[in-house]
């Protein structure tokens, strides 16, 4: 086996020879999931690493003689502090250890950068979901992927019903309130406990087209916080309203309207609060499932206790 490492400019004839036939990629970030061009080619990624200054990706490659035998690429959320990994391609499908020695060093060099929790989302059927358990990734949320050709509304009686305004930079504390009240506590230990972890851990990538991101507001707490983005009349879309809204089915609609009646697509969580019965009334239809993983790779320190002097 070779040793995982970064990609060098030398490493060009490797990654064009890979044209032969074409690997997945493995990593279902938000903003390909849905997308027909959703496995991007290895010479991409590398260009990127070697203009990182500007990308922010890095990348690390296993090579045998002029083949290439896997690929993992990470870029940054929201922070540095938190990553995801955008890129695994295992082209050695007859060795596991080239995949779990890519993996492997990609964590460790996270943690060499002080990042203190690495993302990972993969298909549920995936064939690298048990060599990223193997590493320690926790599988923390399943989510399933909704889409619509022409999505319908409801009617509904709209007396009293909170008015949506566009996000600003001093919502993100009452953002974080409603996305405590709206995520499973297993979850939110997971993927993001505090306010600074959710933050970071923000992933904002598939916010590109035109763009909207707008909240609802009740007695002052947010009650719905929908966002959007349009790319070739296609929306997607992400809605989370709080659990004790009594219009909750009416801003469902109220925010689905601002499709317009374009192809849409949703991704979101299997659990038991999550508007799935709402999206089958309205035609949409359910698609593959996914696996959302997070490895923590920093060292989690308690603070010291204060006690009473004797």
């Amino acid at each position: 086996m070779t040793r995982p490492r970064a990609v060098r400019p030398t490493d060009l004839v490797a990654l064009v020879s890979f044209d032969g036939r074409v690997y997945p990629n493995e990593a279902k970030t938000r903003s390909r999931i849905g997308r027909t061009d959703a496995a991007p080619h290895p010479l991409e990624r590398a260009l990127e690493q070697w203009f990182s200054f500007a990308t922010g990706c890095h990348t690390w490659i296993s090579i045998r003689g002029a083949t290439l035998r896997g690929l993992v690429s990470a870029r940054r959320r929201s922070s540095k502090s938190a990553w995801e990994l955008d890129c695994v391609i295992n082209a050695a499908e007859d060795d596991d250890s080239i995949c779990l020695g890519l993996l492997d060093q990609a964590l460790k060099d996270a943690a060499r950068a002080h990042v203190e929790k690495v993302f990972l989302r993969l298909s549920s059927e995936s064939a690298v979901l048990p060599l990223a358990r193997r590493l320690g990734f926790c599988a923390y949320q399943h989510e399933t992927l909704f889409s619509s050709a022409a999505p319908r509304t409801l009617p509904h009686h709209l007396d009293a019903l909170p008015r949506f305004r566009k996000v600003t930079r001093a919502d993100d504390l009452a953002l974080f309130e409603l996305y405590k009240a709206c995520t499973p506590e297993q979850v939110r230990e997971a993927e993001a406990a505090t306010f600074g972890e959710w933050k970071a851990a923000q992933d904002r990538s598939w916010l590109v087209g035109r763009v909207s991101q707008q909240l609802a507001e009740r007695d002052g707490h947010v009650a719905a916080w929908y966002r959007s983005a349009v790319d070739a009349d296609c929306a997607n879309f992400d809605l989370l309203i709080h659990p004790a809204e009594p219009a909750r089915e009416a801003l469902f609609d109220v925010a689905l309207a601002q499709v317009g009646g374009r192809r849409a697509m949703t991704l979101v969580s299997n659990s038991a609060s999550s508007p799935i019965h709402g999206l089958l009334q309205r035609g949409f239809e359910r698609g593959p499932e996914f696996a959302s993983l997070v490895m923590r790779t920093a060292v989690t320190v308690k603070a010291p206790q204060l006690a009473p002097a004797v």
